[in-house]
Protein backbone atom coordinates (compact mmCIF):
# COMPACT_ATOMS: atom_id res chain seq x y z
CA UNK A 1 0.00 0.00 0.00
CA UNK A 2 3.32 2.44 0.67
CA UNK A 3 4.38 2.02 -2.81
CA UNK A 4 0.63 2.81 -4.09
CA UNK A 5 0.56 5.47 -2.40
CA UNK A 6 4.00 6.74 -3.39
CA UNK A 7 3.44 6.19 -7.18
CA UNK A 8 0.14 8.94 -6.73
CA UNK A 9 1.53 11.27 -5.05
CA UNK A 10 4.69 11.27 -7.74
CA UNK A 11 2.05 11.46 -10.70
CA UNK A 12 0.30 14.36 -9.09
CA UNK A 13 3.59 16.25 -8.55
CA UNK A 14 4.03 15.25 -12.32
CA UNK A 15 0.47 16.64 -13.30
CA UNK A 16 1.00 19.62 -11.18
CA UNK A 17 4.23 20.89 -12.52
CA UNK A 18 2.70 19.86 -16.26
CA UNK A 19 -0.04 22.07 -15.21
CA UNK A 20 1.86 25.20 -14.06
CA UNK A 21 3.42 24.98 -16.95
CA UNK A 22 0.71 25.45 -19.67
CA UNK A 23 -0.41 28.02 -17.12
CA UNK A 24 3.07 29.71 -17.77
CA UNK A 25 3.21 29.14 -21.59
CA UNK A 26 -1.10 30.16 -21.79
CA UNK A 27 0.16 33.57 -19.82
CA UNK A 28 3.46 33.79 -21.92
CA UNK A 29 0.99 33.81 -25.46
CA UNK A 30 -1.87 35.89 -23.86
CA UNK A 31 0.84 38.94 -23.54
CA UNK A 32 2.15 38.32 -27.04
CA UNK A 33 -1.11 38.22 -28.88
CA UNK A 34 -2.55 41.71 -26.21
CA UNK A 35 1.51 43.05 -27.49
CA UNK A 36 0.05 42.58 -31.25
CA UNK A 37 -3.27 44.13 -30.86
CA UNK A 38 -1.42 47.00 -29.14
CA UNK A 39 0.95 47.05 -32.00
CA UNK A 40 -1.95 47.24 -34.29
CA UNK A 41 -3.76 49.53 -32.50
CA UNK A 42 -0.91 51.88 -32.48
CA UNK A 43 0.42 51.64 -35.55
CA UNK A 44 -3.08 52.59 -37.28
CA UNK A 45 -3.12 55.88 -34.67
CA UNK A 46 0.24 56.59 -35.90
CA UNK A 47 -0.55 56.25 -39.10
CA UNK A 48 -3.92 58.68 -38.36
CA UNK A 49 -1.83 60.86 -36.78
CA UNK A 50 0.32 61.45 -39.59
CA UNK A 51 -1.92 61.21 -42.30
CA UNK A 52 -4.81 62.40 -41.49
CA UNK A 53 -4.64 65.06 -38.25
CA UNK A 54 -1.46 65.96 -40.08
CA UNK A 55 0.61 66.18 -36.86
CA UNK A 56 4.24 65.71 -37.58
CA UNK A 57 3.54 66.04 -41.71
CA UNK A 58 6.83 68.09 -42.45
CA UNK A 59 8.43 65.69 -40.39
CA UNK A 60 10.38 63.12 -42.61
CA UNK A 61 14.01 61.54 -41.80
CA UNK A 62 15.86 60.53 -45.50
CA UNK A 63 12.39 61.24 -46.91
CA UNK A 64 9.84 58.78 -45.43
CA UNK A 65 7.19 59.96 -42.82
CA UNK A 66 8.13 59.72 -39.69
CA UNK A 67 5.26 57.21 -38.91
CA UNK A 68 7.22 54.44 -40.97
CA UNK A 69 10.23 54.35 -38.53
CA UNK A 70 7.93 54.68 -35.39
CA UNK A 71 6.31 51.00 -37.05
CA UNK A 72 9.13 49.73 -38.32
CA UNK A 73 11.27 49.42 -34.66
CA UNK A 74 7.91 48.60 -33.23
CA UNK A 75 7.64 45.76 -36.00
CA UNK A 76 11.13 44.72 -35.06
CA UNK A 77 10.13 44.38 -31.46
CA UNK A 78 7.12 42.72 -32.05
CA UNK A 79 9.24 39.93 -33.69
CA UNK A 80 11.49 39.63 -31.16
CA UNK A 81 8.81 39.05 -28.60
CA UNK A 82 7.24 36.81 -31.09
CA UNK A 83 10.52 34.91 -31.39
CA UNK A 84 11.44 35.05 -27.23
CA UNK A 85 7.88 33.46 -26.98
CA UNK A 86 7.80 30.15 -29.57
CA UNK A 87 11.74 29.52 -29.51
CA UNK A 88 13.09 30.21 -25.89
CA UNK A 89 10.98 30.25 -23.39
CA UNK A 90 9.21 26.80 -25.15
CA UNK A 91 13.10 25.14 -25.32
CA UNK A 92 14.56 27.13 -22.28
CA UNK A 93 11.48 25.53 -19.58
CA UNK A 94 11.68 24.25 -17.02
CA UNK A 95 13.60 21.16 -17.88
CA UNK A 96 16.29 23.36 -19.03
CA UNK A 97 16.85 25.68 -16.02
CA UNK A 98 16.51 22.13 -14.43
CA UNK A 99 19.56 20.92 -16.23
CA UNK A 100 21.62 24.35 -16.06
CA UNK A 101 21.02 24.58 -12.39
CA UNK A 102 22.27 21.10 -12.03
CA UNK A 103 25.12 21.57 -13.98
CA UNK A 104 26.07 24.88 -12.45
CA UNK A 105 25.75 22.93 -8.66
CA UNK A 106 27.98 20.03 -9.93
CA UNK A 107 30.64 23.07 -11.10
CA UNK A 108 30.55 24.23 -7.56
CA UNK A 109 30.94 21.18 -5.97
CA UNK A 110 33.90 20.39 -7.71
CA UNK A 111 35.25 23.81 -7.28
CA UNK A 112 34.41 23.28 -3.29
CA UNK A 113 36.27 20.20 -3.17
CA UNK A 114 39.29 21.28 -4.85
CA UNK A 115 39.41 23.95 -2.72
CA UNK A 116 39.24 21.87 0.06
CA UNK A 117 41.68 19.48 -0.53
CA UNK A 118 44.52 22.73 -1.62
CA UNK A 119 43.20 24.07 2.10
CA UNK A 120 44.16 20.66 3.57
CA UNK A 121 47.40 20.16 1.90
CA UNK A 122 48.10 23.65 3.19
CA UNK A 123 47.42 22.95 6.79
CA UNK A 124 49.31 19.51 6.38
CA UNK A 125 52.14 21.72 5.24
CA UNK A 126 51.93 24.11 8.50
CA UNK A 127 51.55 21.19 10.53
CA UNK A 128 54.76 19.78 9.43
CA UNK A 129 56.61 23.20 9.41
CA UNK A 130 55.34 23.52 13.01
CA UNK A 131 56.37 19.72 13.97
CA UNK A 132 60.02 20.55 12.67
CA UNK A 133 60.03 23.59 14.15
CA UNK A 134 59.19 22.15 17.50
CA UNK A 135 61.64 19.39 16.77
CA UNK A 136 64.68 21.90 16.18
CA UNK A 137 64.04 23.56 19.28
CA UNK A 138 64.24 20.79 21.39
CA UNK A 139 67.24 19.04 19.84
CA UNK A 140 69.07 22.73 20.92
CA UNK A 141 67.40 22.74 24.48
Amino acid sequence: MLFKKKKVQEIDITQKEMFEHAQQRIKQKKRLYRHFVIFLLGSFFMILMNLVLKIGGDTKIMGIDWFVYGVLIWSFLMLFHTIDVIFFKKFMGKEWEAKQMKRLVEKQKKRIAQMEEQLGVRQQQQLDTTKTIIYDKNEEA
